[in-house]
C-alpha cells in the first residue's frame, strides 16, 4: 500500500500549523496532548518537573534542536509508549515557534513518504507520522479562538493520520500499544475496541496496564 500525501498542501499545512501552536494551552484537554504517558527508563525529550505535569516543557532547551533531537529518540528500538510521549512533548515545545513546528512535522511525515516510495514496510515511521498528524489536531483544538480563526486546521484535517496508525497495525500485527494509541485518536465504539485490544494484550504490572489505568 503507498501512502499518498501531497507534498505542497503539506507545507501550507505546517505553515497553518506553526500559527496556530503559537497560543498557549489550556489547563485540560485532549488525550494526546494532555496525559503525560509513562515511558518507563526510555530516552525522552528534556522537561521541567520530569514528567509529572503535562505542562511543564523545560524552558532553557532550545526549540531549534527539536526536529533533530526528536528524530534521534525515535529510533526502530524505542518502545511506542516512548514514542508517545516524546512526540507530546515535541508537540509542546513546538507550540513556542513556528518553524520548529513545520520542521518537525515535514520530517516526520517524509519519513513515511520515503519508506513509502521505497517501497520497504516500516510501520513505525507509519505510526510516527499518523501519531504525530493527530497529536497536532488535538493540538489545535485547545488553542484560543483568534488563533484558530487566523489559521484554521483544514488542510491539516485533510491527512488521516488516524489511518496511518491503523496502517502500521496491519503491517505490525499484534500490538496493544499502538492499540492504546489509536484508542486515543477516536471516541465511542472505535476508540471503545482499540482500549479492548490493548487491555487485553497489557500484561499485569506492564507499563501498558499502568497507563491505561491511569
Amino acid at each position: 500500500m503507498m501512502i499518498r500525501i501531497h507534498r505542497q498542501p503539506l507545507v501550507r499545512t505546517v505553515v497553518a500549523l506553526g500559527a496556530l501552536l503559537a497560543a498557549t494551552v489550556a489547563e485540560a484537554g485532549p488525550p494526546l496532548i494532555c496525559h503525560p504517558f509513562d515511558a518507563g527508563s526510555a530516552r525522552l525529550l528534556p522537561w521541567a518537573s520530569q514528567g509529572q505535569n503535562w505542562n511543564t516543557p523545560d524552558r532553557s532547551y532550545d526549540v531549534q534542536r527539536l526536529t533533530a533531537d526528536t528524530l534521534r529518540l525515535l529510533t526502530p528500538d524505542a518502545p511506542i509508549l516512548a514514542r508517545m510521549e516524546n512526540m507530546r512533548r515535541a508537540t509542546i515545545y513546538a507550540s513556542r515557534d513556528q518553524r520548529a513546528a513545520a520542521g518537525l512535522l515535514v520530517a516526520v511525515v517524509g519519513r513515511a513518504l520515503e519508506s513509502s516510495a521505497r517501497g520497504t514496510r516500516d510501520p513505525l515511521a507509519l505510526f510516527d507520522a499518523g501519531y504525530l498528524i493527530e497529536t497536532y489536531k488535538q493540538a489545535g483544538g485547545i488553542f484560543g479562538e483568534s488563533a484558530r480563526n487566523a489559521a484554521p486546521l483544514l488542510e491539516l484535517g485533510s491527512i488521516d493520520g488516524y489511518a496511518l496508525v491503523r496502517r502500521a497495525l496491519e503491517l505490525n500485527g499484534n500490538s496493544p500499544e499502538m492499540e492504546f494509541a489509536a484508542s486515543l485518536m477516536k471516541e465511542g465504539a472505535v476508540s471503545a475496541e482499540h482500549r479492548r485490544r490493548a487491555v487485553s494484550g497489557a500484561p499485569t504490572g506492564s507499563l501498558l496496564a499502568k497507563n491505561l489505568e491511569k
